[in-house]
């Protein structure tokens, strides 16, 4: 597993990509402060899920990247980070534990970190369904189980891309304040489509708008998440956030 006592700072640098002839960003920039959730609002297609999976390395061969991509620490960036995707992506012959442990198996971890992934289970309200398929499972209990997975590599750079979008309001706001728990001291880069989400969970938040794409300036929040939807400073920030996206919208049409 990765241990590192100081949470990395990321920076990418000059990151280009460019898919079916169209350039989707060019010359961009971005530093995720260690320990801090950075969050990625924007228009849809403007490239957020793309510059997620070029940080990850999960680019697909119908597109051209580069990007300088460098952190703070002296460890490939291979080892240092754990990705979220929007959907859970359990395989439904594995049951819960099983679905955990699969990375472990598939690195060739022995032993595989049971009471590690039990504990984590425990945590997240699972404990009583370790032995459940997917598709017993709902919407919110399968995001549990993917956030446990990606919990257990014990990585200290996280990507999540848009892992809460597919639930209900409710279970998206536990799911938000349980993820803001778990990844503490993380550094967390998360795309999203919901301003509120953004609100509550990041300590910055840039809007990508235009083609090629470009970075707005930050909105920086102070107070500790999660944050309370009727607090001081996210009401304050709403009007901005909004006012901000309506732009960045307009500027992709």
């Amino acid at each position: 597993m990765t241990s590192i006592l100081k949470p990395p700072t990321l920076v990418i640098q000059n990151a280009r990509l460019s898919y079916d002839k169209s350039i989707l960003f060019n010359n961009l920039s971005l530093t995720l402060a260690g320990g801090k959730w950075t969050c990625l609002l924007g228009p849809s297609g403007v490239g957020k899920s793309s510059l997620l999976r070029l940080i990850a390395n999960l680019s697909s061969g119908s597109t051209q990247i580069s990007a300088e991509i460098t952190t703070d620490t002296n460890q490939p960036l291979s080892e240092l980070i754990a990705y979220m995707a929007q959907t859970d992506l359990l395989l439904p012959w594995l049951n819960v534990l099983e679905n955990v442990l699969l990375g472990s198996r598939l690195r060739g971890e022995s032993p595989a970190p049971k009471e590690k992934a039990l504990a984590l289970l425990a945590e997240v309200g699972l404990e009583k369904a370790l032995e459940r398929l997917p598709a017993d499972l709902s919407g919110g209990m399968r995001q549990r189980v993917a956030l446990v997975r990606t919990l257990i590599q014990d990585k200290p750079i996280v990507l999540m891309d848009e892992p809460f979008s597919a639930l209900d309001a409710i279970t998206r706001f536990k799911l938000q304040n349980l993820a803001s728990h778990l990844l503490r001291n993380k550094t967390v880069l998360l795309v999203t489509h919901d301003p509120l989400e953004a609100l509550r969970l990041a300590d910055d938040i840039f809007i990508m708008s235009g083609l090629p794409a470009t970075l707005h300036s930050p909105i920086s929040l102070q107070s500790p998440a999660p944050r309370d939807p009727a607090s001081a400073e996210v009401i304050a920030l709403q009007a901005t956030l909004f006012h901000e996206l309506t732009k960045a919208h307009e500027a992709s049409l």
